[in-house]
């Protein structure tokens, strides 16, 4: 029978030094995507003829409409649009020309196909 040595001693990894300041660049960034996020939650739970016009649009497919209606609400994050016929993705990302560091996905549904029986 046959048994592998193995060194009594491994070796330690070296980690370079911690250096906070691109992290917390990214999350005070990030803190304004989460504004930017709470305006369009708030109207969108708030206006129920904003949310229909929203639903009715996305729907139709008419992105550019439902890209103006949410850039109407004042934000000043770049929002990438998803949307199928059970809700909605907004991918908000800082800017043109800013720090692109971070990002957040909001999702949102409208429907729920039942599964088959």
């Amino acid at each position: 029978m046959f048994y592998a040595s193995f060194p009594l001693s491994y070796p330690i990894r070296q980690y370079p030094p911690v250096n906070p300041t691109l992290f917390t660049q990214s999350a005070t960034t990030a803190q304004t995507l989460m504004n930017d996020a709470s305006v369009i939650l708030k109207k969108l739970a708030s206006s129920k003829s904003f949310a229909i016009s929203v639903m009715s649009a996305a729907q139709e497919g008419k992105t550019k409409e439902v890209q103006r209606m949410i850039q109407s609400l004042g934000i000043k994050s770049k929002v990438d649009l998803y949307f199928n016929p059970d809700g909605i993705r907004f991918t908000l990302s800082p800017p043109a020309g800013s720090f692109s560091c971070c990002q957040l996905v909001i999702g949102l549904r409208w429907n729920i196909f039942p599964l088959p029986s």
